[in-house]
């Protein structure tokens, strides 16, 4: 994830090569270290290039457009996100932590050599047998996954770090052969198909290509050829801050070889585990890697197409063309109902994306908001959670997933298969708009609403209840129901009736006191035309 990415780019004003080192002589190293694996690459590139053009799709962004989103994802609204991997065993500031501890000013590099020691005797690659996952229970996962209301489910299958969490036939880093020993991808796809869910991946890969670029500038283990095959090229970043203070050019080195390799990756996920949904980070937007991605897509696509099976592929930025996959917003939210499903991810935890052993986290109310939003918007949530090194998830993450999925026991049928009213809601708070801004709206009121559908039915969720039992929604007067009629006003999860009154400024509705629940009241409103 770019939890620092922003950042990171900002402070770059001007092109900074931070090393002598040739690009080439670099990619030279790794390739060598790779050549094991160059006849299944090369392999698995022609089943992609085969397979592109063998359906409904081709490697072109004209065709992709024609893409339709499957609508089990329509229906689904809710995922979980896992990332969980070598980071987890440092556990320290965020799931960067494989790149910071080479970045000599910062406090990764600091608490590194104060606490494991010097980066070339002890490297990330150290972390590999200390990450044991040895209380790993997948079917416990899944089934925690079910109860919190979830309809899929989203593994990090290989993070920026390079370590995939399964058993690749494309190196010998992963966890398949070193660490855990296990194949973690496959051991969740069957789990949490097992439990009815939905099976997604995601990759983070493409950003391996200058990861640890930091351990190229002193002396570290990345510069050591033995560890080449897992440190990856380690290109420097090449950054350029555009002419209007905003627009940040990137001009990296990808060497074909190494969108080759990312491709081939990438394809591996597919053909081994089959996922519904394939979630990709950022950086897939780098011009080296536009060819790529559209023939990744054309063949994931066609693939589906033999299988009649609806897949997703979630991407941000300009990534991808518009309608050829489904847009994400990291930790935010878009401000009106969008035509096309899209996707917000965020983390239940505050400061990272994978596991800290003092991390704060979301509250219910505060994901239940912000699953009202987003689904009144056409959108789902992909909520991320961070497993701790040997494999449990920390109870507090476990206890607030159950809220939320007693919550959706209850309230599920105005989220789920629901579609967006003609607005999505109404009340005096306004949702701070964009990537990274999930935690800038201000708490919702017992004024605020939001507005899903089903067929004939309205439901309206509230965001709070009102001390005084009284309130007005304004968006279903009389005046504005032309030529409809409301048949009754009904509060889920409770048999306490509702009184009601249509009037020109709005709905009024007495409510029973005291509340039957908390964190959010839908109510069901069925509407039919005179």
């Amino acid at each position: 994830m770019k939890v620092f990415a922003l950042a990171i780019l900002l402070a770059s004003t001007c092109f900074a090569q931070t090393t002598t080192q040739d690009p080439a002589a670099i990619d030279a190293s790794w390739q060598k270290a790779n050549s094991k694996y160059d006849g299944a690459r090369r392999a698995i590139l022609k089943q992609v290039d085969d397979q592109s053009k063998d359906g409904p799709f081709r490697s072109n962004w004209e065709s992709l457009q024609k893409y339709q989103p499957p609508q089990w994802y329509a229906d689904a609204k809710f995922g979980i996100f896992i990332h969980w991997g070598l980071y987890s065993v440092p556990a320290f500031a965020n799931e960067w932590y494989s790149r910071n501890m080479y970045q000599q000013d910062s406090p990764e590099f600091a608490h590194h050599v104060a606490t494991y020691g010097l980066q070339n005797k002890v490297g990330y690659k150290d972390f590999i047998p200390l990450f044991k996952a040895e209380h790993f229970d997948p079917q416990a996962w899944a089934r925690l996954f079910h109860e919190a209301g979830a309809r899929y489910v989203v593994p990090v299958a290989e993070h920026h770090d390079g370590f995939p969490m399964y058993d690749s036939n494309l190196t010998d880093w992963c966890a398949g052969k070193m660490g855990p020993k296990r194949d973690v991808l496959g051991e969740l796809s069957r789990a949490i198909r097992a439990e009815g869910l939905h099976f997604g991946a995601s990759s983070h890969r493409s950003e391996h290509d200058w990861f640890f670029d930091g351990g190229r500038k002193f002396d570290s283990d990345v510069n050591d050829p033995r560890y080449a095959a897992f440190y990856g090229p380690a290109h420097p970043r090449l950054l350029r801050q555009g002419y209007d203070h905003d627009l940040i050019e990137d001009w990296t080195y990808v060497s074909p070889e190494f969108a080759d390799d990312w491709l081939a990756r990438t394809a591996e996920i597919v053909e081994k585990y089959h996922p519904d949904l394939l979630y990709f980070d950022w950086w897939i937007g780098q011009p080296s890697f536009r060819d790529r991605v559209s023939r990744f897509a054309a063949f994931y696509y066609n693939q589906a197409a033999k299988q009649d099976a609806g897949v997703v592929i979630n991407y941000k930025d300009h990534a991808f063309a518009e309608n050829s996959a489904i847009f994400d917003v990291e930790r935010g939210q878009l401000t009106e109902i969008q035509t096309r499903p899209w996707q917000t991810d965020t983390s239940i935890s505050n400061a990272s994306w994978g596991y800290l052993p003092n991390d704060t986290y979301k509250t219910p109310k505060f994901i239940i908001h912000l699953l009202a939003d987003v689904v009144s918007k056409n959108g789902n949530l992909l909520l991320n959670v961070t497993p701790r090194p040997d494999g449990t998830i920390p109870e507090q993450e476990q206890a607030i997933l159950r809220e939320v999925g007693g919550w959706l026991r209850v309230n599920g049928e105005a989220i789920y298969g629901t579609r967006p009213w003609k607005r999505f809601g109404e009340g005096p708070t306004a949702v701070a708009g964009g990537a990274f801004h999930d935690a800038d709206t201000k708490p919702y009121t017992a004024e605020d609403f939001r507005f899903t559908t089903k067929g004939s039915v309205l439901y309206v969720i509230e965001l709070g209840w009102p001390a005084e039992g009284h309130v007005t929604i304004h968006s279903l007067g009389s005046d504005s129901l032309v030529n409809q009629r409301i048949k009754n006003v009904d509060l889920l999860g409770s048999n306490d009736k509702v009184i009601w009154q249509l009037q020109p400024d709005g709905l009024h509705l007495q409510l029973p006191q005291p509340s039957p629940g908390q964190y959010a009241y839908a109510f069901r409103i069925p509407i039919e035309t005179k």
